[in-house]
């Protein structure tokens, strides 16, 4: 690690997985896309998919095939998760993610709606795996995924860092909610391949403090922060 030690309004930082680490997210929606249309060629599927990113597979494809007027079986659930998973586990890590890390002098956890088997494959692969060792809270972890705020407290709880100390990235409405919710500030990031102008505005709506679109901005945005806190602790 190359970032320097200094005074910090914070003591952790807490990354989504999915459109944070592994620009995964594009690859996953279009898959699920190619399943559901498959399925079901009577609804436009993307335009409702869109809304329901961030979320654990399994409620995406619940809500899908509510709106389907159809049911979907364990086994076929189970198909459509492996085929989502073998997809964007095989997606590059986000452009700067690595630098940016590595010049981050905090503690580090992922906190994602997916499981763990899946996170520790993508993070192995795309070399991003030593940044977080273990610290891995997944949804299959947690009786709640996102947007409960379970996966961020289990993290924060591990780490042994106050909530409101632990920082989060976030790429998805349902995972800055669930920060929110853990009483965590937010950073929201739009420059994955699946994001859109819209996104900057429900980040915003969410809770994210500031929305970013190029990781190289990271390490300088979090120090900003950082110190923007700490002086306002030392004026109150």
């Amino acid at each position: 690690m190359n970032g320097e030690a200094q005074a910090s309004a914070f003591d952790a930082l807490i990354c989504d997985c999915d459109g944070v680490l592994i620009d995964s997210e594009a690859v996953a929606s279009q898959m699920l896309v190619e399943e559901l249309e498959r399925r079901w060629t009577h609804i436009e599927i993307e335009p409702l998919l869109q809304p329901l990113l961030g979320q654990r597979i399994e409620r995406v494809l619940a809500a899908m095939a509510e709106h389907a007027g159809a049911v979907l079986s364990e086994d076929e659930i189970a198909s459509i998760r492996r085929r989502v998973e073998d997809a964007a586990v095989l997606a590059p890590a986000v452009p700067g993610i690595a630098d940016a890390l590595d010049r981050i002098a905090l503690p580090k956890a992922c906190a994602s709606n997916s499981h763990t088997e899946y996170v520790e494959s993508a993070l192995l692969r795309t070399g991003l795996w030593h940044f977080f060792d273990n610290r891995l809270w997944c949804a299959d972890r947690v009786p709640n995924p996102k947007p409960a705020p379970d996966v961020y407290l289990g993290a924060s709880g591990e780490l042994g860092v106050p909530p409101e100390r632990c920082l989060v990235v976030e790429d998805s409405v349902t995972g800055v909610t669930a920060a929110v919710s853990a009483g965590m500030p937010v950073l929201g990031y739009v420059g994955g391949a699946h994001s859109s102008a819209a996104q900057i505005r429900v980040l915003r709506e969410a809770g994210a403090l500031h929305v970013f679109e190029d990781m190289r901005e990271l390490p300088a945005m979090i120090a900003q922060l950082s110190a923007a806190r700490l002086l306002r602790a030392t004026q109150n």
